[in-house]
């Protein structure tokens, strides 16, 4: 039999070699029972509670399983593979249903056994209660040196941590901490967070990732408390358990949620100040004004335009958005600055009309039409004969009820009117009722060729109009229909490039059809 084997082990306390010592229990199991191993796949530092198929190893691992590459799965115990009751259940279940025989070496699982279900059960329960106690003390241990005056994780741009021995301490971090007062400075004398950004990325002054700023690091979210003019550390105060992260259920991806205000463990640490009172009060007096608050910073805004976020930047790649109320521009040059990408702009007016004239051409174009035109026609004819069919069908079904009727009603004046007649009577007359209330009687007349034509002309003329009825779905579409869009600058003026060929979907009048973009949209041929 092939056999494959899966190892993981969870943090960086524990050895490389733990995956070594794994696989040799699992190939010592195999070759005592005569099996070949085809494969063997591993995660390091993965916690258990990580969904299988988010893990590189574990993903492989199924593709493999679904391929039917192995027919046997060894692993050193059912916790290797999921430290999640449910989960572990799902996958163990997908698995069998594939053929695919289970071994857990060394806690003594095997699929064909007849106690598979208890056992996996009382493992997979063993395994989360395990996974829940070591989440709890890890906690608790964290909140024992929070109280000792350690940290529990690091502070941020201007901050390192140090380890003396027996736990980790916060130190100020001079070089960063001066760009940090430069950054409330600037904010406090009425510069914008775009600006401030600009200039950094202008001054090559490293973010707290190494890479060039970005608003949200600036900015972040003030109720929250993140971003650089939120880190209540500047100010001196220490704050833990602020918040924890729970793993969705639908998504397995982990979700930020912020725990009540009596669960934090707040300490004001003057020694980690580097902001003064005076600059961090100004700046909470500027992020409180009515023009802030309640702002869509940070939360998603609906789009609001067709084509932002559809069309990438020829220069960096980054996604043109609606910088402005006329134009459409690089979102990396407008939040980052032109140190980090020169841009290109396209004014959204044009840009909008130009590539829908274009699709709109295709659309109306004869080939389109003739062939939505043999499209609409199978259509017409298949829904015909469903309509036909239903009104037969509702005929047939009426003369039945009628014949019934009649002999329940011969029956009651016969026998007299018992409740097991009457009640079958009110049955058949109520059935009878709602064939006639549904129409279903009378002949539907069936729609033509020619209005479906009509219909479909009138809503590609007026396709913009159309669009933005729906600006979300139109988006889908016209995504679907384009596909991506580049936009690049040259001599010439401003193009969007699409890829040559693409097959562009339109759903109109309920039905699709398939046409061939052309590869270049002129948006502009003057400067900006």
């Amino acid at each position: 039999m092939r056999a494959a084997i899966y190892c993981r082990y969870s943090t960086d306390r524990q050895r490389e070699t733990s995956i070594d010592d794994q696989v040799r229990v699992c190939r010592f199991f195999a070759d005592r029972e005569g099996w070949e191993i085809v494969s063997k796949r591993s995660d390091e530092e993965v916690s258990g509670s990580t969904p299988v198929n988010a893990r590189i190893g574990g993903a492989a691992l199924l593709t493999d399983a679904m391929a039917a590459r192995f027919d046997v799965l060894l692993l050193e115990g059912l916790d290797r593979l999921s430290r999640d009751l449910v989960e572990q259940e799902t996958i163990v279940r997908r698995l069998e249903y594939q053929g695919i025989r289970i071994v857990g070496v060394s806690d003594g699982y095997d699929s064909n056994s007849a106690g598979k279900k208890i056992h996996r059960g009382m493992r997979g329960l063993i395994n989360e209660i395990y996974l829940d106690d070591l989440r709890h003390k890890t906690h608790r241990g964290q909140s024992g040196q929070v109280a000792r005056g350690y940290s529990a994780g690091g502070g941020g741009y201007g901050y390192r941590s140090t380890h003396d021995g027996q736990g980790y301490l916060i130190e100020i971090v001079e070089d960063e901490a001066q760009w940090v007062r430069w950054v409330f400075d600037q904010f406090v004398a009425g510069w914008a967070a775009r600006r401030i950004v600009t200039e950094l990325n202008r001054l090559h002054v490293p973010s707290p990732r190494g890479s060039t700023w970005a608003v949200g690091a600036i900015y972040g979210s003030p109720a929250k408390g993140t971003g650089l003019l939120s880190n209540e550390l500047y100010a001196g105060r220490y704050i833990w358990n602020r918040s924890k992260w729970v793993k969705n259920p639908d998504t397995g991806r982990r979700q930020r949620i912020e725990r009540p205000q009596s669960e934090w463990q707040i300490q004001q640490r003057e020694d980690l100040r580097i902001v003064s009172v005076d600059q961090w009060q100004a700046v909470r007096a500027r992020l409180s004004r009515p023009a802030r608050e309640g702002g869509a910073k940070g939360k998603g805004a609906r789009p609001r335009t067709l084509l932002g976020g559809l069309m990438t930047c020829g220069f960096c790649g980054g996604a043109m958005t609606a910088v402005n109320s006329r134009l459409y521009g690089c979102i990396t040059r407008h939040d980052r600055g032109d140190s980090v990408c020169h841009g290109v702009y396209a004014p959204r007016v044009d840009t909008d009309t130009r590539i829908l004239a274009s699709i709109r051409d295709e659309l109306l174009s004869p080939g389109a039409v003739a062939e939505l035109q043999r499209e609409v026609d199978a259509l017409l004819r298949a829904e015909s004969l469903h309509m036909d069919s239903e009104y037969k069908a509702a005929r047939s079904r009426f003369t039945d009820l009628h014949v019934e009727i009649e002999r329940v009603v011969d029956a009651i004046a016969a026998v007299g009117g018992s409740s097991a007649l009457q009640q079958r009577l009110q049955k058949l007359e109520l059935e009878r009722d709602q064939l006639v209330q549904k129409a279903s009687l009378t002949p539907k007349a069936h729609m033509r060729v020619s209005d479906v034509l009509k219909l479909y002309k009138e809503r590609v003329i007026n396709l913009k109009n159309a669009l933005q009825e729906d600006i979300t779905t139109a988006r889908e579409a016209l995504r679907e229909i384009l596909g991506p869009i580049r936009v690049i600058e040259n001599d010439d003026g401003v193009w969007a490039e699409v890829e040559t060929n693409r097959v562009m979907m339109l759903r109109a009048a309920d039905l699709s059809m398939k046409l061939v973009a052309g590869a270049r949209f002129e948006l502009t041929t003057f400067g900006l």
